[in-house]
């Protein structure tokens, strides 16, 4: 108990068996994908304001460079908070763009403190009327991408000892969704990654944090729907925003945490999942 005590005097904290000092994101170097969706806008908001220099990636380097420089202007963020180091166009649904990705990210800088898998698409309808090419590339952008690029960043990371992984999953990879089956599965199995990545990375003192958002106002919701069943209309009053989003994020990256479940309706899925696992389907319905 003293050792708590004079941990928490230090301004210390204790999560997940781990004790440290709180995780600084001032000068870190962190490459973003999926930059230019509504998440990698509020990140790159946030993590700039943080005093953070950012790597940035995404499908088409003009278009994200143009959305960023708005972003930036928008936002009125002034120089000396963080920096920008580069832009990377590239497709993750390939392990040829993967590679791009991190080829070009070293070659940017070759130090990079933290990976943001935040890249993903999304689709909905039945599972069989969604045709396999377009679920196939859901599952190589939404699962398989994060692990390819994490199994490039993390040999630097471990002969660091030190750095820092996140993985945007979902609500989710919680709560087995219909009408989003491929989504649901890629987020699950990111879940699972983001897990067992933290129990084998602790001894190298690398950290990770899942994040499991629900529904935010980006432009995921507008993703192509197959089938005749009618598309579910959200109404908005129920859907976050991403600069809460981010912000719930960033809190949790500061505090090393394992797990974040921004707002009142993923902290109630996840203690539903540890509690009450048989109202999950109602939920996700």
């Amino acid at each position: 108990m003293q050792n708590m005590l004079e941990c928490a005097q230090r301004h210390h904290f204790c999560t997940a068996g781990y004790c440290g000092m709180a995780y600084s994101l001032e000068g870190k170097v962190v490459l973003i994908t999926g930059a230019a969706g509504g998440f990698g806008a509020a990140m790159i908001r946030q993590f700039l304001q943080a005093g953070s220099r950012l790597v940035l990636a995404d499908l088409a380097q003009d278009a994200l460079s143009a959305r960023v420089a708005g972003i930036v202007k928008a936002a009125q963020l002034e120089p000396r908070m963080g920096q920008i180091l580069g832009y990377i166009g590239a497709d993750l649904a390939s392990d040829a763009g993967c590679a791009a990705v991190h080829a070009q990210t070293v070659a940017i800088t070759p130090h990079i403190g933290m990976l943001v898998n935040n890249a993903g698409i999304a689709m909905s309808g039945h599972f069989t009327d969604m045709p396999q090419a377009q679920w196939e590339q859901l599952m190589a952008i939404n699962l398989l991408a994060p692990m390819r690029l994490t199994y490039r960043f993390l040999p630097a990371m471990m002969a660091r000892r030190s750095g820092y992984i996140v993985n945007i999953s979902s609500l989710a990879g919680i709560a087995g969704t219909p009408m989003i089956v491929p989504y649901s599965t890629a987020k699950f199995g990111l879940r699972g990654f983001g897990e067992a990545l933290a129990n084998e990375l602790a001894p190298y003192h690398i950290n990770t944090t899942n994040l499991y958002p629900f529904f935010a106002r980006t432009a995921i919701l507008e993703s192509p729907h197959y089938g005749a069943a009618p598309r579910t209309q959200l109404p908005d009053r129920i859907l976050y925003s991403p600069d809460f989003v981010i912000e719930q994020l960033l809190r949790g990256i500061r505090r090393r945490r394992r797990e974040v479940f921004p707002g009142a309706v993923p902290r109630v899925a996840y203690w539903l999942r540890r509690f009450a696992p048989f109202a999950l389907p109602k939920m996700a319905a």
